[in-house]
């Protein structure tokens, strides 16, 4: 849950509630529940105490999920919160987040992220030529397989700047996004999270290669004929159906997804879209 979700104005901010209940200081959030986000060293028992009656209170308010935050300083007071029916939801660099459901219902809170976000590059020029690269790292070191750089889009990074910077990186080419091709869905691939795999193509805009020295063993232009007869390539399904769609692409006869940058209510965002067949019926 983000923090756009919780409200800082509400009344319960304070430390003391009407009737002059102590409660943990808590935001309420936009799904009938409540945030504490803890700041202040406490001492296990008193925090014990706090939580209890907080809760007591939040119940006979009709609260529903009641979410706390720890960071890193205060992770000792997680076994209290713990002891008392919270669970673990999600955990970051500077925190830790746990949540408490009141009703007597099943939960209806959101769960943790679940998806990991990948791209592969499909970046050829003018000589019919694609950017490849042999890693040092992974499955594939030592393989001799000349593969499409790819990598993980980071944290509030989109899909098409994600890809121009992977590539960048691998291999010190500069691109310019195209559009986003296929995309592939599998799950339990990293720590037992969804992975979605975007193929994406890119214009190169610098043909000169400098490879990343930590994770790139070898990096070149092949000719994507050379590329498409590998036989890492031809016996692995996903890269052959990968390299149909980037000929066919290339030869005109298929039409992928660009963004669009578009708003909704609190949210930025991009839309991926067939702008040419959308464009033919306007």
């Amino acid at each position: 849950m983000s923090a756009s979700s919780f409200s800082s104005t509400d009344p319960m901010a304070g430390e003391e509630a009407n009737g002059g209940v102590t409660l943990l200081p808590a935001v309420e959030d936009k799904y009938g529940g409540v945030m504490a986000e803890m700041s202040r060293p406490m001492d296990p028992s008193a925090f014990s105490a706090l939580l209890r009656s907080s809760l007591s209170t939040w119940t006979l308010q009709g609260k529903k999920g009641v979410w706390i935050k720890l960071p890193r300083q205060l992770i000792g007071l997680a076994e209290t919160a713990v002891k008392e029916g919270f669970w673990f939801h999600h955990a970051e660099q500077n925190y830790l987040m746990l949540v408490y459901w009141i009703p007597k219902q099943d939960h209806t809170l959101p769960s943790n992220a679940s998806h990991r976000v990948g791209i592969a590059a499909f970046v050829i020029n003018h000589k019919k030529e694609v950017l490849v690269v042999q890693e040092k790292t992974g499955r594939f070191k030592g393989q001799g397989i000349w593969k499409f750089p790819t990598g993980v889009v980071n944290e509030g990074e989109y899909i098409h700047d994600g890809s121009v910077r992977e590539v960048k990186e691998e291999t010190g080419v500069d691109t310019e996004f195209v559009q986003v091709l296929a995309f592939r869905q599998t799950h339990k691939a990293f720590f037992e999270k969804s992975d979605l795999f975007f193929v994406c193509m890119l214009k190169p805009l610098s043909l000169e290669i400098n490879a990343q020295e930590t994770e790139i063993e070898a990096a070149q232009w092949m000719p994507w004929e050379e590329y498409k007869k590998q036989p890492f390539v031809q016996n692995h399904e996903l890269l052959r159906y990968m390299t149909d769609i980037c000929s066919a692409k290339t030869n005109g006869d298929y039409e992928g997804f660009t963004p669009l940058p578009v708003s909704a209510p609190d949210l930025q965002g991009n839309l991926y879209f067939n702008n040419r067949d959308l464009s033919s019926r306007h």
